[in-house]
């Protein structure tokens, strides 16, 4: 039976390499094969990408002890890596980041314009594994959206696959309206997680920017990675709809960030009843 891919973007760096190394350790809990993606604008530039990547995927492999495949593909880096990601047996793509300040191709908010629409879940990376477990505990933003439900489902494969405990944090709001809605999710998560048994805790955070009170919560517990959901039917040009994700994904701590899209597809894993439906 022929493995699921866990794909990562190469442009030849060192966030690629800590990216690949993430990628590694997840594989191998997922059973999955790895391949390096690059993207060239013209097939002309196939070729010569194609020799550069094999020279380094040989290099990698004797340093890894993995066994690693190549692929090169034509078109614009916003579409190529997540439509083949959607048409292939893709579980989910790693990539690096060069964080929100600088020129380089995956910025914070061309990292956000690669992953919106896309059907299989990303996992942003800044830095190399500062631990030997891949992922055990895990910040999970909570708000009043619809959506966030959709987001529990991937909480719930990271419990199942990486044995995590879940931080919850719930923003303070003042609005009756949608503290109620927030207060519905809450009430949504902890039932669902209760029947699964989940390791979990719930805790309040203060303050109106909640991107950074997600990083700076998220260092004062030494997470592992937060778990975000982007907003939905945010567009390729979409700056300021992305903008508390792009600080997330972007974090100055260069924590990795698990982004799902709503309805990121979860069929490949079984089935997780977190919606209900």
């Amino acid at each position: 039976m022929e493995k699921d891919i866990l794909l990562v973007p190469w442009d030849f760096t060192e966030v690629a390499e800590y990216a690949l190394q993430h990628a590694i350790k997840v594989a191998k809990k997922l059973n999955n094969q790895v391949t390096l993606i690059h993207v060239v604008k013209t097939l002309k530039k196939g070729e010569e990408a194609l020799d550069e990547l094999n020279k380094d995927i040989e290099k990698l492999n004797e340093k890894y002890g993995v066994e690693l495949h190549p692929l090169v593909l034509e078109g614009s880096l916003f579409h190529v890596i997540s439509d083949y990601a959607s048409e292939n047996n893709v579980s989910m793509v790693v990539m690096g980041t060069h964080g929100i300040k600088g020129m380089q191709k995956f910025t914070g908010s061309y990292a956000l314009k690669v992953i919106v629409g896309s059907k299989i879940p990303f996992i942003v990376i800044q830095g190399p594994p500062s631990k030997k477990e891949v992922f055990k505990d895990i910040v999970f933003p909570l708000d009043y959206r619809a959506e966030a439900k959709q987001k529990l489902q991937w909480a719930l494969f990271l419990v199942k696959y990486f044995d995590v405990k879940i931080n919850i944090i719930v923003p303070t709001l003042k609005d009756k309206s949608l503290n109620t809605k927030l207060m519905g999710n809450v009430h949504f998560a902890e039932k669902i997680l209760d029947k699964y048994d989940c390791d979990y805790e719930l805790h309040k955070i203060e303050g109106h920017d909640s991107a950074k009170a997600t990083i700076d919560f998220a260092q004062k517990v030494d997470a592992d990675m937060i778990l975000i959901i982007t907003t939905k039917g945010i567009g390729l040009t979409d700056y300021v709809l992305g903008a508390q994700e792009q600080y997330i994904i972007a974090n100055t701590a260069k924590m990795p960030v698990m982004v799902v899209n709503p309805r990121t597809d979860l069929s490949r894993y079984g089935s997780f009843s977190a919606t209900g439906g």
